[in-house]
């Protein structure tokens, strides 16, 4: 019996360990586009998808102007990406991250945290010098 749940335990730690790939994440974030432009599914994972999509999007930016904010504190300041004070950016976070996605190999060995961050500088590029702060 112990040999069984160990092996049970052991079986439900090996499907914790699963990384978020770029072509996920572009299916998911495709899927949030359909999503937004109001398209139909049955599909009964499509919110699921599209959601994941769109938090992880979402998280990455917050987790930046964290980053961005605590730098400014000891005066530096990261300039990677700047994001409009504009209304809901989510449809154009996510329409970035297609964008950057579709151009990059199929097979790229580049995390999607870098993904994103490519995809975000590329659309949001911060248009102040980056000069120490007084």
């Amino acid at each position: 019996m112990k040999k069984i749940l160990t092996l049970a335990f052991a079986l439900l730690l090996s499907g914790m360990a699963h990384a978020y790939t770029a072509k996920e994440m572009l299916e998911d974030c495709k899927a949030a586009e359909s999503m937004y432009a109001g398209e139909k599914n049955s599909d009964p994972f499509f919110a699921m998808r599209s959601g994941r999509c769109i938090a992880y999007v979402a998280g990455f930016a917050d987790g930046y102007a964290v980053s961005d904010y605590l730098a400014e504190k000891v005066g530096v300041r990261l300039n990677a990406f700047c994001l409009p004070n504009d209304g809901d950016l989510s449809l154009r976070m996510v329409r970035a991250v297609v964008i950057h996605v579709e151009r990059t190999p199929p097979e790229t060995t580049s995390s999607t945290a870098t993904l994103v961050a490519g995809a975000l500088a590329k659309s949001f590029p911060c248009t102040d010098t980056l000069e120490p702060k007084k």
